[in-house]
């Protein structure tokens, strides 16, 4: 089987994403695996491989994907074409910097469209930047839904093999926890098992975590697990669809880690949050469903205490392009 592409996008200017990106991308496990391919900028690439102590590296500007070498102590870049960017300073919050990760992400998610790449990767971006440079999205997700042309993407957190989807993500804990309904437990379930589905993940069961301690032993610490998370389950297994729960958040983590789940519906942000980045912080990686292209990311910050200092960690962007490999085989 040959090689999937891979395009990584390299994030903010200002950020570490260019240093770890392009260190993933000269890794030779990297090149082993895969076909990395670099979108972005050709001047701040040649800054990072400054700051990433990299001289002997070579870096090769192609215009198509396929026409990359691929090999061992070469980097291939598709340069986008925005010039004077490595002048600006690193670590700072610039207009400039948020209009070229944007740039970077569009012309990524072009050629995945095209059929010219077989997933995605990317590094991180700022928020604050995107807002500077008038870019009308908040963040990734929501910039790859809109040229996309897509509805409603579903997040998927996987560390060593422990898969992590969320019924709620970016909204307060009392909100959350007001969310926690049977219909919004009904349709997380179905859209997570299609991700599954398209992940090439066929057989196993999804676990819904319980909100409240010891899922609420029956309604004595909250009625929501009575109330709402067991009828869900219950009008699911109808369908059709495998699925247990409440299963009690403190152990629901570790039973799957343990193979006995397949994955896990956590109920709100930091629940699922925590359990995998306690388990793998830099191996923490996120999935992006429901886009017509696989899409993965690395799960940190620009970092931009630390940008242009050469030692931010590049375990976190391998492990994308790695998840990455892993599933575009199976994507559909």
């Amino acid at each position: 089987m040959s090689r999937p592409i891979i395009a990584v996008t390299i994030g903010d200017p200002a950020g570490i994403g260019p240093e770890i990106a392009l260190r993933a991308a000269a890794d030779p496990e990297v090149v082993k695996r895969t076909r990395t391919v670099l979108i972005g900028s050709m001047d701040v690439i040649r800054r990072a491989m400054g700051f990433n102590s990299m001289p002997s590296l070579k870096l090769n500007i192609v215009s198509d994907p396929g026409k990359g070498l691929y090999e061992p102590g070469t980097v291939d870049i598709i340069d986008c074409g925005i010039k004077g960017l490595s002048e600006l300073p690193v670590g700072k919050i610039s207009g400039e910097c948020g209009k070229a990760s944007f740039l970077y992400i569009k012309k990524a998610a072009e050629l995945a469209l095209e059929g010219k790449t077989d997933a995605v990767a990317t590094a991180p971006i700022n928020k604050e930047s995107l807002k500077a440079g008038g870019v009308p999205y908040i963040g990734h997700t929501e910039i790859l839904e809109g040229l996309s042309h897509s509805k409603d993407p579903v997040t998927l957190f996987e560390v060593n093999g422990l898969r992590v989807f969320f019924l709620s993500r970016h909204i307060p804990l009392f909100e959350a926890c007001r969310f926690v309904t049977k219909d919004n437990i009904k349709n997380a379930v179905r859209r997570s098992k299609a991700v599954l589905d398209k992940l090439g993940i066929i057989g196993g069961t999804m676990a819904v975590a319980g909100l409240n301690p010891h899922s609420g032993e029956h309604g004595l610490f909250g009625d929501e697990e009575v109330r709402e998370i067991m009828p869900a389950v219950e009008e699911l297994k109808n369908e059709g669809i495998a699925v247990e729960g409440p299963v009690s958040a403190d152990s629901v983590f570790h039973l799957a880690l343990k193979g006995r789940y397949n994955s896990v519906l956590s109920l709100y942000h930091d629940q699922g949050h925590i359990a995998t980045k306690t388990l793998d912080f830099e191996r923490t990686i996120s999935v992006t469903g429901g886009l017509p292209f696989l899409r993965t990311s690395v799960d940190h910050g620009t970092a931009f205490d630390i940008a242009g200092k050469g030692i931010a960690s590049e375990t976190s962007m391998k492990e994308a392009i790695f998840i990455a490999a892993k599933y575009a085989p199976f994507y559909r």
